[in-house]
């Protein structure tokens, strides 16, 4: 089964954000065709995850936890990430609640 670029899958996370009215925008663009995807969940109280994608025991793709704590922390870790992956996309959404629907069917695996 062929993959999606970066961009489609970003375009479409973002409208389905918007459609939940879960406001989230592009921190850093990457690579349009193939760049890995970082998404910071920042809570609006000083606290953010940052999710990355993994591989699960079965070998499927899944979203984990890279980092969470403190929002100053997980910005550091981000732009350490950065620092050595030019081609990352670095997505942030802001919700009290830490809604991402990354667990949501099309967006969890």
């Amino acid at each position: 089964m062929p993959r999606l670029t970066a961009k489609f899958w970003v375009d479409a996370y973002l409208r389905r954000l918007s459609m939940a009215n879960i406001p989230a925008f592009v921190v850093h663009k990457g690579d349009i065709s193939s760049g890995a995807v970082l998404i910071k969940s920042n809570h609006l109280d000083g606290r953010a995850i940052v999710y990355h994608r993994v591989l699960n025991a079965a070998f499927e793709r899944e979203w984990g936890v890279l980092q969470d704590g403190v929002e100053a922390d997980i910005d550091n870790a981000i732009e350490k990430q950065r620092s050595f992956d030019p081609d990352l996309w670095v997505l942030e959404v802001e919700d009290r609640a830490g809604r991402t629907l990354l667990d949501e069917d099309g967006l969890s695996g």
